[in-house]
């Protein structure tokens, strides 16, 4: 499945996040590019991938650096091959559960927003003359 290696630039393009961006999740250990090219070129996989579309998932319902380091290694560790104890296991699960929480909480904030966003939005455009013809 990982075979594939990417570009820095085709990632950029596929996660819709900036070149900067992703040298900075590097830098901060959250995604670390699988291989390096002959050159020196970050390489990455569909598993890099998959990581970076979690952090930008997560970004914009304020979790932390630290949070989603810790949402990472929770799912990386179920997915892991190694066998876990039922206890270690049920652990994991919740503290991906704790996070599914806790974005479904930010999900209903921010619903409530856009529809604040939208109400307003609406009362100002009742405030408005009809628009006029535009003139050739």
């Amino acid at each position: 499945m990982d075979d594939k290696h990417m570009q820095i630039g085709e990632v950029a393009a596929r996660t819709e996040l900036s070149l900067r961006t992703i040298r900075h999740y590097e830098e901060t250990g959250l995604v670390i590019p699988s291989a390096r090219s002959q050159g020196g070129f970050r390489l990455y996989t569909e598993t890099d991938v998959a990581r970076l579309m979690v952090i930008r998932r997560m970004k914009p319902l304020g979790f932390t650096l630290d949070q989603m380091r810790d949402l990472l290694d929770a799912t990386d560790h179920l997915d892991a091959r190694d066998e876990l104890d039922p206890d270690e296991r049920e652990a994991l699960l919740q503290r991906v559960r704790e996070y599914e929480r806790s974005a479904a909480e930010q999900v209903e904030k921010l619903r409530v927003q856009l529809a604040r966003a939208e109400e307003f939005a609406t009362a100002l455009r009742a405030r408005l003359p009809e628009q006029e013809p535009v003139r050739p």
